[in-house]
């Protein structure tokens, strides 16, 4: 009998370690958990370390055979969000955006406007903005061997010199007159073409005044004229839904002919705006922007304004910060939930509680104008919290808070007077079409004395709403952060 006891307890060990050992050799888990795990406490988030976890994937590609595409390369989002969670077990909690790993090979494909309204922003008295800014995205695009420049217009055309005597060119548009018709720019041809064109890895940019000007338009309605631009641009832009357009206004000196709508030319010496429209697809747009190599090529020297379109909705990473010197009352983090507060009370005398959430707002590319404006929150609780925001700068951060602002670029502040046992502040940062857009278009051009000539591009509005619409579903949102409040 206790021969077989032995043997049965034997057998019972033997599928405990088997069952173990599955677990460990599940999806996700053994040596490349441990990987992850070590790679976080240690700090060691680097290249070396992203190319050994995927040497593992590699290694066992039917083990890990979720963080790997039809391809069998990585996938970096999915990899992301299970190193993420990993990181989330630990305590303090980690995280490690890997974004930035992924981007190897890109080429960049300039498309250079050469119309008649473009040709002043380089004229030899001015200051060269417009050229300048072309040259900066050149030079700051890290892979610069993958380069190619073509010339815009009635068609898209190659640039007959080279990268280098793209860049040294004082008169690039001289240079390169009779390329095209320069009399109007087909923009639905155009955008088309770019995205054909586009193959994994590309980013393409084009250079332009965003005039809308197609062939044949005498005697035609500016109405009609703005109607069909509208049109056309959601007719483009709807059937690539993959693709993300970041949108970055500039001003340049402009001495030349201007081109009015259905109007005789007149001359203008003076600033006028300019843009610098980047297209990809989207998770190579979002990558880049979790790139800090990137940044100047996303956004050049210069930039007014900046809107991306087609950015999908993330998930914004934040702790609350249990010991800051603006928190009034009291509360505790949960040890179950990190979101959560417990046992929280107002302040004796004033019954406010007041919170502070310290938040990664980076992978949203957007400026602190934007982040730090309460106009594009949506902030929701019984109670009726309200917050106020500003960035994180270096003189915040000491060894006491440093787990909870290490990776965090922006502090939120959150008040009220908690009148309910079960609270939920739910903060939501809205993607609506951008003001200054509506406040940089007219719908007349006629008169360069005009208030606001300087400022403004004809038909602006209605080309950008188009791919709004074309993205945008309604009610369109970047992103939520949701704390629970408990009393």
């Amino acid at each position: 009998m206790n021969k077989i006891n032995r043997i049965l307890t034997l057998i019972v060990v033997m599928i405990v370690v088997l069952a173990a050992s599955m677990a460990m050799t599940s999806c996700g888990g053994g040596g490349l958990e441990k990987t992850i795990k070590k790679a976080l406490i240690s700090g060691d988030t680097t290249q070396v370390t992203y190319d050994s976890i995927c040497s593992i994937i590699k290694g066992s590609p039917e083990k890990y055979s979720d963080y790997l595409d039809k391809n069998g390369e990585i996938n970096v989002e999915t990899l992301g969000k299970y190193i993420n969670e990993v990181g989330g077990k630990l305590r303090p909690p980690m995280s490690w955006n890997i974004g930035a790993y992924g981007l190897k090979n890109l080429s960049l494909t300039i498309y250079f406007e050469r119309s008649g309204s473009m040709t002043p922003y380089d004229h030899t008295s001015g200051r060269g903005q417009l050229k300048k800014t072309v040259n900066d995205l050149i030079n700051f695009f890290p892979d610069r061997e993958n380069v190619k420049i073509n010339i815009v217009n009635d068609n898209i055309y190659p640039y007959n010199g080279t990268v280098d005597s793209f860049l040294q060119d004082r008169n690039i548009y001289e240079n390169t007159s009779g390329t095209g018709n320069a009399s109007y720019t087909d923009f639905k041809l155009i955008f088309e073409k770019i995205f054909q064109a586009q193959k994994p890895g590309n980013v393409s940019v084009l250079i332009t005044d965003l005039i809308y000007s197609p062939k044949n338009t005498a005697d035609v309605s500016v109405e009609k004229i703005l109607n069909e631009e509208n049109s056309v641009a959601t007719a483009i832009f709807k059937t690539y839904k993959g693709k993300s357009i970041i949108v970055n206004q500039l001003m340049g000196d402009y001495n030349g002919m201007y081109y009015p709508y259905n109007n005789a030319p007149v001359a203008y010496n003076g600033q006028r705006p300019f843009y610098v429209i980047i297209v990809g697809d989207a998770s190579t747009i979002d990558r880049m922007a979790n790139d800090d190599k990137y940044a100047k090529f996303l956004h050049p020297d210069g930039v007014k304004n900046t809107y991306r379109f087609n950015q999908a909705p993330g998930d914004i990473k934040f702790k609350i910060v249990p010991d800051w010197k603006d928190n009034t009352g009291r509360f505790r983090i949960s040890r179950d939930d990190q979101n959560t507060l417990t046992k929280c009370e107002g302040d004796r005398e004033t019954g406010v509680l007041c919170f502070t959430i310290a938040a990664n707002f980076k992978p949203l590319a957007k400026d602190d104008a934007f982040l730090t404006n309460i106009a594009n929150y949506t902030v929701q609780s019984q109670s009726g919290f309200q917050i106020t925001i500003r960035p994180i700068t270096p003189a915040d951060i000491n060894n006491n808070n440093r787990a909870y602002l290490d990776g965090m670029t922006h502090l939120i502040t959150a008040r009220g007077k908690l009148n309910t046992k079960h609270d939920e502040l739910a903060i939501t940062i809205n993607n609506q079409f951008p003001a200054w857009i509506g406040e940089s278009s007219t719908s007349s051009d006629i008169n360069p004395a005009a208030a606001g000539f300087a400022t403004t591009t004809f038909g602006l509005d209605r080309f950008l709403q188009g791919i709004y619409d074309a993205f945008a579903p309604g009610n369109a949102t970047y992103g939520k952060i949701v704390v629970k409040i408990e009393n």
